[in-house]
């Protein structure tokens, strides 16, 4: 409807609003909590001092002006919403109005009210001007401020203020708030000084509004300043709000133990104050500490949880791994009824997303919920990809009423992580060609992708676009440029990309990067040795990310000292707690051949997750201990822990390595993949299956069961029951096996070289060579096998025939009388295991000469008497080199650890621990 205002016989305004002055004055005199958006618009304002409207100019001072800048701001959200209605007394007038101008003062001040209400930026831009034909009347100028406040007009706003020549407490007070809302934080800091130098004294919602700022800007400091200023006026024992401000901020700032005193010494504490010291809990990773408040607070205080509380509490759940008592958190919630509330929901998602929740529950909440926002289809896109559910993420990506970047960069991580590199770099293109914004996150991704699909050429292009778009200067995508390059095989480019890095910047991530550059490019040698020398020039600062990935490296080459050193440093850094480190560190071990170090850092560990489990079952299968790989899964059940594909691949795997045969078993869990656990069996789950079958004999079972797969088999199914073929000496099923993988991977030398190995070792050597042959002809050549073993903290390589070590003589001098020892033991050379072009005459003298060898007899000249040999191999230990070594171990009485693609052997005394089945 239309209201007039008539200020004066000149001036009428006019203005349309969603409701009427008389709607206006009934909000007024309802009941309004302290921390109303409208505590600002006083029932009965006072009379503003005035003889004669039309003569009225609005009088502005210069006085109170702090040097702001004048860009432009970010809207509000709110109002402040903690500042002290002013008194309806106090009129610097000793005048009284009449009716008609007391009627005037009431009718601003609703359509104020009604502006601020109903969003209505029109309506307030007429009362102000209205307001500036007016004598100055601070309270109603407060109540303006407040109004373009609360539309998120800070600029307007802040003019008004601008304008009064004798602001108070609230006037600052709004301003202050508002600036700290609209990260304008300095501002609010400055404003706040000029206040006190003014000689006004802040009030508890002046505290608030200053605190918030030092939270946004993590200034601790001032906080403490103002904590003084606090204590000295005498606000911290009689204002809630206060505390709970102090706590935020020294929570934020990583002081807990000061938001612990603050809370115990609390007389009076509100939901705020609980939640705000529980959420400190969970950001310490204090889970059980945040529980035990929790229930303290319904013991002690009786108060009704919120939203925030429960999201906190579904935080320390996901943290904690703890599926039942997030299950109990969610019951609590619909049992208060905030099973509808739209943040609840939404931290449901992520819990049961992360924290061995199903597919099922988290699409039954997505489909139940009455609202959704952004964040909400985000959430569950990052679920799906979690899943590995790719196709239905995409299918909620494509629903989505309304996209931005978060979403993109939702589906394309997800892409990355599942290994979808031609689908990530597809919808970056499609990013680029709708305009969405590409940020720093975006860039790094796509970046990843590039790394998954190892091509040059894609690499290239994408790194001529990053430099195109001025974004190659930014220190994490430069960290992300030099890893896609590294994944690409491109180290000149990548050390060109390190040498050139500034060392203003932070140097750690660069040089960790390179590090694990060069071990995965195979030269772990370049990998310790610029490792040693970021210790040495102090470079690189071995934080958790660090820590990780250096042990990362010394599992993968089997790096024992350097690893426990690593160990020493994380637990003198305190990054034990970090899950990322404990899952590394027991993931080294177990690849260092010490499986009860591994055991240990698992037992020790506060939470574990999925990864952490898969690690641990992963080191069982490294050392061929399937028993118990599945005794921990029968725990992993009990603990509630969620499970994922990888987890399903490796109990699969444990069941070729029982000390029974328990095939029955493992086709019942495979059966049961989707029924149960509703995970979809993938290739991976298929070639595991087919490995299980084969290792036990049953070669044709397997070959049938390829055969009614409901999708079409790849090679990796295929090369599985090749290598079983092998172990049996099966070369009818072999060569039909064999063509079948040669037809799905006909450049694949790997394959050549598992047939050749087929028919060499069941003694067919015309085939054999004709293998080799067609692959000289196309050019085919086997990728050299290479064994290694550290000595004085220094990786020392072995190729077969080598001659490059600067011990070669004493090398070849102790390797002929060992051959001879273990001639005299028994031994006998097997030459079938001669893959490589050589002529018959040649392969005795070339056997004798493999790099395992090579490595163990450095070995054994090199370490002293009785100490354990520690061998890694990059493929797998020929036949004859595991019967030379099991000799060697009777002849030197010395136990030889080797770790080879197939996992670990363990000779002593004669025996090997694989019991020559690898």
């Amino acid at each position: 409807m239309a209201t007039v205002i008539q200020c004066t016989p000149s001036l009428t305004v006019t203005t349309t609003t969603t409701a009427t002055a008389t709607t206006a004055t009934s909000y007024l005199h309802s009941s309004s909590p302290p921390h109303s958006p409208f505590f600002l618009f006083p029932k009965t304002p006072p009379p503003p001092p005035f003889s004669s409207l039309s003569n009225f100019k609005l009088r502005k001072t210069h006085h109170h002006q702090p040097h702001f800048s004048t860009s432009p701001t970010q809207p509000l959200s709110s109002t402040p919403t903690l500042l002290p209605s002013e008194s309806s007394h106090g009129s610097s007038s000793s005048s009284s109005p009449n009716d008609a101008q007391n009627s005037l003062i009431d009718t601003l001040f609703d359509l104020l009210r009604l502006s601020a209400r109903y969003g209505d930026a029109q309506l307030v831009n007429a009362v102000h001007a209205c307001i500036s034909k007016l004598q100055e009347h601070t309270y109603l100028s407060n109540a303006l401020i407040s109004a373009y406040l609360k539309l998120g007009l800070l600029s307007e706003a802040y003019n008004v203020f601008l304008g009064l020549s004798c602001p108070n407490v609230v006037s600052y007070t709004a301003l202050i708030s508002g600036f700290s809302k609209s990260n304008r934080e300095h501002e609010a800091v400055e404003l706040f000084f000029r206040m006190r130098d003014s000689g006004i004294e802040p009030n508890e919602y002046t505290f608030v509004a200053i605190l918030t700022a030092c939270i946004r800007i993590l200034d601790l400091q001032l906080g403490l300043q103002v904590h003084a200023m606090i204590i000295k006026l005498g606000f911290l024992e009689d204002s809630v709000f206060v505390s709970n401000a102090l706590m935020g901020l020294y929570g934020k700032c990583g002081c807990f133990l000061f938001v612990l005193k603050l809370f115990d010494e609390m007389l009076h504490r509100d939901i705020a104050s609980w939640n705000t010291v529980i959420s400190c809990m969970v950001r310490e990773f204090m889970y059980d500490k945040a529980f035990e408040f929790f229930r303290d607070m319904q013991r002690n205080d009786g108060l009704r949880v919120d939203h925030f509380t429960v999201s906190t509490l579904l935080t320390a759940c996901t943290g904690s791994s703890s599926l039942m008592q997030g299950r109990e958190v969610h019951a609590h919630a619909i049992k208060i009824g905030l099973e509808v509330n739209l943040s609840v929901n939404n931290a449901l998602i992520g819990f049961y997303t992360n924290c061995g929740g199903g597919v099922k529950d988290v699409t039954a909440l997505f489909e139940r919920m009455p609202i959704r926002d952004m964040i909400t289809w985000t959430e569950v896109i990052t679920a799906y990809m979690d899943f590995g559910l790719v196709e239905l993420a995409v299918e909620v990506f494509d629903k989505m009423p309304e996209r931005n970047s978060f979403s993109y960069n939702a589906l394309l991580t997800g892409l990355c992580r599942n290994g979808q590199g031609s689908k990530a770099l597809e919808l970056f293109i499609k990013m680029v060609e709708e305009g969405v914004d590409l940020t720093e996150f975006t860039l790094t991704s796509v970046l990843s992708a590039c790394g998954l699909l190892m091509d040059r050429k894609i690499s290239e292009q994408i790194h001529g676009f990053i430099f195109k778009i001025g974004f190659e200067s930014n220190a994490c995508i430069e960290a992300a440029l030099l890893d896609m390059c590294t994944k690409c095989g491109k180290m000149v480019d990548a050390e060109k990309i390190f040498r050139r890095w500034s060392f203003d910047q932070d140097t750690s991530v660069i040089w960790t990067s390179m590090i694990c550059g060069y071990a995965r490019n195979g030269q772990p040698d370049e990998a310790i040795s610029l490792f040693n020398i970021s210790q040495s020039k102090g470079t690189m600062v071995v934080d958790e990310v660090a820590s990780t990935s250096v042990l990362g490296l010394c599992g993968n080459i089997g790096y024992h000292n350097m690893g426990k050193q690593i160990h020493c440093h994380a637990l003198k850094s305190g990054f034990l707690s970090d899950l990322m480190v404990g899952n590394a560190l027991l993931t080294m071990y177990s690849k260092c051949w010490n499986m009860d170090d591994a055991i240990k850092i698992f037992n020790n560990m506060p939470t574990h997750n999925t990864v952490s489990w898969n690690g641990l079952l992963a080191g069982h299968l490294f050392h061929r201990q399937g028993d118990e790989a599945l005794a921990l899964w029968s725990k992993m059940k009990k603990m509630g822990t969620k499970p994922d594909k990888v987890t399903f691949v490796l109990i699969i795997s444990a069941y070729r390595h029982t000390n029974s045969n328990l095939v029955d078993d493992c086709c019942s869990l495979f059966s049961s993949l989707k029924s149960v656990y509703d995970i979809e069996p993938s290739s991976d789950h298929y070639a595991s299956l087919v490995g299980v079958l084969g290792y036990w004999g049953l070669l044709e079972e397997a070959e049938e069961m390829i055969n009614t797969m409901p999708f079409e088999p790849d090679a990796s199914i295929w090369r599985a029951l090749l290598d079983s073929c092998r172990i049996h000496l099966n070369t009818t099923i072999g060569k039909r096996v064999a063509k079948r993988i040669l037809a799905l991977e006909p450049k694949d030398p790997s394959t050549y070289i598992l047939v050749s190995n087929l028919y060499s070792a069941s003694g067919r050597w015309h085939c054999s060579e004709m293998v080799r042959e067609n692959m000289r002809e196309m050019g085919f050549r086997k990728h050299p096998g290479r064994s290694w073993i550290i000595f004085q903290n220094k990786i020392h390589f072995f190729y077969a025939r080598d001659k490059s070590h600067p011990q070669t003589k004493d090398i070849y001098s102790g390797l002929e009388i060992l051959i001879l020892e273990c001639l005299k033991a028994g031994y006998v050379p097997d030459t079938s295991f001669v893959l490589h072009d050589v002529e018959e005459h040649q392969k005795k003298d070339f056997l004798f000469n493999h790099s395992a060898k090579l490595a163990a007899t450095y070995g054994l000249l090199m370490s002293r008497p009785g100490k354990p040999i520690r061998i890694v191999k990059n493929i797998l230990l020929c036949g004859d080199c595991h019967t030379f070594l099991k000799h060697v171990s009777v002849v030197t009485k010395r136990e030889i650890f080797l770790r080879d693609s197939s996992g670990f052997h363990c000779f002593s005394n004669g025996q090997c621990s694989c019991k020559d089945y690898w």
